[in-house]
């Protein structure tokens, strides 16, 4: 082995194991660290119309109780009698008369 060789080996020996250990220090992401969890944050507060709601006692839009659990009972009973489709090829496609006969 040549003398040149052996002092870049011996170099890159030395400054490796240096510089993986700085990188081990360092994060990647500063920027995605710094607004962790901010999406969700601004979901949340999209979906509140009124924060106050609890305080003032006024009624929100809404659907009355009655109507919600009629809605409910209608919303299971899709799922224990689906319909039954005579041409798996029509998933989607209205009903209608006009095939291609």
């Amino acid at each position: 082995m040549k003398l040149e060789n052996f002092a870049f080996v011996r170099r890159f020996l030395l400054i490796a194991p240096l510089t993986a250990a700085l990188g081990g220090c360092m994060t990647s992401t500063p920027i995605w660290d710094a607004h962790f969890g901010q999406a969700v944050r601004y979901s949340t507060q999209a979906q509140i119309i009124d924060p106050e709601a609890g305080r003032h006692g006024t009624l929100q839009p809404g659907v009355d109780g009655k109507s919600a659990a009629s809605a409910m009972d209608l919303y299971d009973k899709s799922f224990q009698q689906p319909r039954v489709s005579s041409n798996p090829y029509t998933i989607g496609v209205s009903g209608g008369g006009g095939g291609g006969q």
